[in-house]
């Protein structure tokens, strides 16, 4: 995206944070850095892209914020798989070297912001998925962005393979409603 976006958007601010695995500490610092991007008077329109656990925070932007998102083999209730790590030393998925344990209190937060995302989706959400992802089952994601647009393709993986084909399409859907 970064790429597709230096090449042929150039007015367009990339922004990637790193998140925390942690959800309250996620959570604001997702927050303060969307509030600093509405505050700035130069930014202009807003749109999210977010793959996988980043799937699930540009939800909870979008939700929040109504802002459009398009989702790439989005977690959709990943409090239900958390319970499993608690306790565990773990090492943050996108690499790195700094270590993490998860708390019962991490899985309440996680438990009260999914809570949040309530149906109907007051967002405008672009659902990309494989059915070959092989973390995630892509059906939770088709069941749960139900009555938004949605692109489902045969084999691929959790890392949705040739992504780059959709990156000026999910411009034009983001910006361009």
């Amino acid at each position: 995206m970064r790429d597709c976006l230096i090449a042929d958007y150039p007015r367009i601010i990339f922004c990637a944070p790193q998140i925390s695995p942690y959800p309250e500490t996620a959570r604001q610092a997702l927050v303060s850095l969307l509030e600093n991007f509405r505050s700035d008077d130069s930014c202009g329109p807003i749109g999210l892209v977010g793959s996988s656990m980043g799937g699930f925070w540009a939800t909870y932007l979008a939700e929040h914020y109504r802002l459009p998102a398009a989702l790439v083999n989005p977690a959709v209730n990943p409090a239900r798989r958390m319970p499993e790590y608690v306790g565990q030393t773990l090492r943050p998925y996108g690499g790195g070297t700094e270590e993490y344990r998860l708390t019962p209190a991490d899985v309440d937060t996680m438990h009260r912001l999914e809570a949040g995302l309530q149906h109907p989706l007051r967002g405008r959400y672009w659902l990309l998925a494989q059915r070959g992802d092989e973390t995630l089952d892509y059906r939770e994601a088709v069941d749960f962005y139900r009555g938004q647009r949605q692109t489902v393709e045969d084999g691929g993986d959790h890392g949705f393979q040739g992504f780059a084909r959709y990156c000026k399409p999910i411009v034009e859907f983001l910006f361009n409603p």
